[in-house]
């Protein structure tokens, strides 16, 4: 079994205890409020429209709960269409689960599953003047392929960031 088939295994990062579950139906209503809560208005999806990308063919979403109790922390519905090309379409993690592992987690077994289609390359759009979830994907290695002007109902411009996935990670020097 893959680490993204059925329930990955329980992480712990000393705070907080969560598992990675594939999307089920009854999460709707959750994943959408929290959609909600991590976006404003205009860059923030419809229930529709959440809907259809969930729906979509060749997409699937991941949901982060936590142990016990199974609160859903957060969650990422990607897509791998026939050219090899993944999409992230959203990633989502509450605002008081924040900096524990969640939205990397969520986003490299995405990324790994992905890989197992045959997708060489993974993008995604953030708006520009999002700063830490830019933050967040350059951590992951993403890079600046463009701007698209406008690409929110706000008006505002979106990063279109890229990653090959068929590039190794950087070795990490320890020093000693």
């Amino acid at each position: 079994m893959t680490r993204w088939e059925g329930v990955r295994w329980p992480i712990y990062n000393g705070r907080v205890k969560f598992k990675l579950r594939e999307f089920r139906r009854e999460d709707f209503d959750t994943l959408w409020q929290l959609d909600q809560q991590c976006f404003p208005a205009g860059i923030s999806y419809s229930r529709f429209e959440l809907a259809a990308y969930i729906k979509r063919s060749g997409s699937f979403t991941l949901v982060a709960a936590a142990e016990p109790g199974a609160e859903i922390l957060g969650f990422i519905v990607a897509e791998a269409n026939r050219r090899g090309v993944g999409h992230i379409i959203t990633i989502d993690v509450r605002a008081a689960a924040r900096r524990f592992g969640i939205a990397s987690a969520l986003l490299e077994t995405a990324e790994d599953r992905l890989q197992s289609v045959k997708c060489t390359i993974v993008r995604l759009e953030s708006a520009v003047d999002n700063t830490s979830a830019l933050a967040f994907y350059k951590r992951h290695r993403y890079d600046v392929v463009k701007t698209l002007p406008r690409y929110y109902s706000t008006g505002v411009d979106a990063f279109v960031l890229e990653k090959d996935l068929l590039s190794p990670a950087p070795e990490v020097k320890l020093l000693r």
